[in-house]
């Protein structure tokens, strides 16, 4: 397992337990694996596609006999053989790669190198280049931003079981226009050439392709129904490649076999949705003729069995339902003989536990709990189902790692490592001063449930009169905040300094049903804002809430969600921090934006009145303050978004604050940026709250 390194909070280092004999410690330093040359764009841009900003020890694969252990660390690919204990750097020297993996033997690695596929034999050191035309506009084994950023598909090449064919990707970028993006550093401006695919734009054209390795020959799978499908996900099913593939309007997906020596396909299933369907990585091969999957038809996240001979005692599709109920399957951790261990919740969205469900039998059941503990679990399984890792965090607890048996289902868990705070911990000097948080409900007009949670500021800062609050909000949908997990630290920097903090997951958000995320289908930033100020409502309700002093701050949708409340609920909010604001959806990508808004040629009135500019000009103009903050170097939601914000401001003689990051990205995440911004925010709201 990975852990921060005790001397350097932004490097891990790679831990491990052995379960005989009970003992835990260090195995492998990250600053031991530390290259010294600078990232390549196409390293950057998945590190900021994966949200990881990390360094050291990041990722870590075993092979799958278990004796070789895989550590790509800047660019290179170190493998360490656990028979004879010895750890190398096999990619060659001065080579930075990217996508790499094991083959199914463990004796060969593949990565993409410039945009080509190679493949690697551990043993001899010696490299083969499978493909010879990577670079501008082609890219080869790896996947092209709108399937990383918005897709979450992050794999751009699959290994076939047996190891002797291996599917890839074969993009071709140019028909997605070539824009000038600005990265605007401390001392320098760089003109970014970046094919960024605008919503209602061309995206980029996907080949998938079979290389039978024997041969060297590749098949071209004719995987599109239609011209603008997306290759949503790819997985092997014994000797056949599977494609989800997803249509433009994201309302049908259909999962395509295909023979991965003729090409013949045939379809496994259909799915169709009259808002959107949400992508997931929930698809397991049991062998070659039944497939356990999940799916949202009957308005939850269940689990399904697919049958690819149509048992007559199968329903629609050749789908049999395996859970039910008022709950949700948010993934499969694994199978074991007749059981299957998966990640869900089935008692309220705020907690998500390991569960185990019996594959067998005609009727479909609510899963057998198997973590108790209450919090946020996230885990993974051994191949044998037999051990559970379970990383828990809660209110109360920052997180502990816990091993347990499921072969035993009464004996405790074993804890691996604990995150405890105490006076001896990082966190020592503010627990006297840490403000524990509750969680609780609202009924949104619609009746929906709203969980929000709420945390009090520090009894010394708290006036007589009432404390100000601050609503930190994200408000976008696929995301969920409210949970009983340790909550961000910027939570308790704010209620630290004298603010209450409260953070409502509006309708749109994400763990929940269709029913509650389709609200903001065809019109974001109205519905949310109404269930914000639901949350306003409710501040205002208690006693020791200053009702005149509410601000909003979020970073991202929450940046637009920041401005949106300040901008269309007026009275309900004296201030407002955006950070990274998206402030017209034209200026964002096509499958984000276009999953609930459409084209903008399909839906042009959806799209302005979604925008941040339509409201600039209400008679009942907001007086409330405002700080924009964005990364100069955005590659995400562009500077553009800001500087197009600043100067209708500036036309209409509107008051506010603003700045700007020389050379960051979307995430702001860089250290010392980090702490800037965070006095910026502390500065703003002690001089508007």
């Amino acid at each position: 397992y990975l852990r921060a390194a005790a001397d350097a909070r932004e490097r891990l280092d790679l831990w491990r337990y052995d379960i005989s004999t009970g003992r835990t410690g260090l195995w492998i330093a990250g600053d031991r694996l530390l290259g010294q040359g600078s990232e390549s764009q196409a390293e950057q841009a998945e590190r900021e596609r994966r949200r990881q900003f990390s360094r050291g020890i990041t990722r870590f694969a075993f092979s799958a006999d278990g004796r070789r252990l895989l550590l790509p660390v800047d660019g290179a690919a170190w493998v360490l053989d656990l028979e004879r204990d010895e750890l190398a750097c096999v990619t060659p020297v001065d080579t930075r790669q990217t996508e790499m993996q094991f083959d199914p033997s463990g004796q060969r690695l593949s990565y993409v190198r410039d945009g080509d596929l190679y493949l690697l034999d551990i043993a001899s050191r010696s490299e083969q280049r499978l493909t010879h035309d990577g670079g501008d506009p082609w890219l080869n084994g790896i996947a092209e931003f709108i399937a990383q950023e918005e897709m979450h598909r992050f794999d751009g090449h699959w290994w076939a079981p047996c190891g002797g064919f291996i599917a890839y990707t074969r993009v071709d970028e140019s028909p997605v226009a070539l824009t000038q993006r600005y990265e605007i550093d401390a001392d320098t401006i760089r003109v970014v050439d970046q094919r960024y695919p605008y919503a209602g734009a061309t995206n980029a054209t996907v080949e998938l392709r079979v290389r039978a390795l024997a041969t060297g020959i590749d098949l071209v799978l004719d995987w599109q129904l239609e011209p603008e499908d997306y290759l949503a996900r790819v997985f092997w099913w014994g000797p056949r490649v599977v494609a989800a593939v997803q249509s433009r309007d994201q309302r049908r997906l259909v999962l395509r076999a295909f023979n991965r020596e003729t090409g013949s396909d045939e379809t496994l299933l259909t799915e169709h949705a009259g808002h959107w369907i949400n992508l997931h990585d929930n698809y397991r091969p049991l062998d070659e003729q039944r497939l356990l999957l999940t799916s949202e038809r009957d308005g939850h996240a269940h689990l399904y069995l697919l049958d690819a001979l149509r048992d007559d005692e199968l329903r629609e599709n050749g789908l049999r339902p395996v859970t039910a109920g008022d709950g949700r399957v948010n993934r499969i951790l694994g199978v074991h003989g007749s059981q299957a261990l998966i990640l869900g919740w089935w008692h309220t969205p705020t907690e998500q536990h390991v569960y185990r469900v019996d594959l067998t039998g005609p009727d479909a059941r609510t899963p057998e709990p198997i973590t108790r503990e209450p919090g946020w679990h996230e885990a993974s399984a051994s191949r044998d189902g037999r051990w559970v890792i379970d990383r828990v965090s809660s209110l109360d607890v920052p997180g502990a790692l816990r091993l347990l048996d499921t072969a035993d289902r009464d004996a405790p868990g074993r804890t691996i490592a604990d995150q405890s705070v105490s006076d001896s911990s990082r966190y020592g000097p503010f627990l006297r001063a840490h403000c524990r948080p509750r969680l609780g409900t609202l009924q949104a007009e619609d009746g929906q449930i709203l969980h929000y949670r709420l945390t009090e500021p520090s009894a010394q800062h708290r006036p007589a009169e009432g404390a100000p609050v601050v609503v930190h909000v994200y408000g976008g949908p696929g995301v969920q905040r409210v949970r009983n997990e340790w909550q961000p630290i910027t939570v308790q920097m704010l209620a630290q300094h004298g603010y209450g903090v409260l953070e409502l997951d509006n309708r749109g958000t994400g763990n929940r049903t269709p029913a509650f995320e389709a609200p903001i289908h065809r019109r974001l930033g109205a519905v949310e804002v109404r269930d914000q100020v639901r949350g306003v409502e409710f501040l205002r309700s208690l006693d020791w809430v200053d009702p005149n002093r509410i601000g909003v701050m979020g970073h991202s949708y929450g940046g637009y969600m920041a401005l949106l409340c300040l901008l269309t609920a007026p009275g309900h909010f004296r201030a407002a921090i955006a950070t990274a604001p998206v402030t017209d959806w034209q200026l964002y990508d096509t499958h984000y934006t276009e999953r609930y808004l459409g084209t903008p040629a399909d839906n042009p009135t959806g799209y302005a009145e979604s925008s941040v500019f339509v409201h600039l000009d209400r008679e009942d103009e907001p007086r409330g303050q405002l700080l924009v903050i964005h990364g100069m170097a955005d590659d995400n939601v562009l500077y553009t978004h800001s500087t197009r914000l600043y100067r209708a401001l500036q036309a209409r003689n509107r008051r506010f604050e603003m700045m700007a990051y020389p050379g960051s990205r979307h995430a702001l995440q860089e250290p010392d940026v980090s702490i800037h911004r965070f006095s910026l925010m502390l500065d703003f709201l002690a001089r508007a709250l």
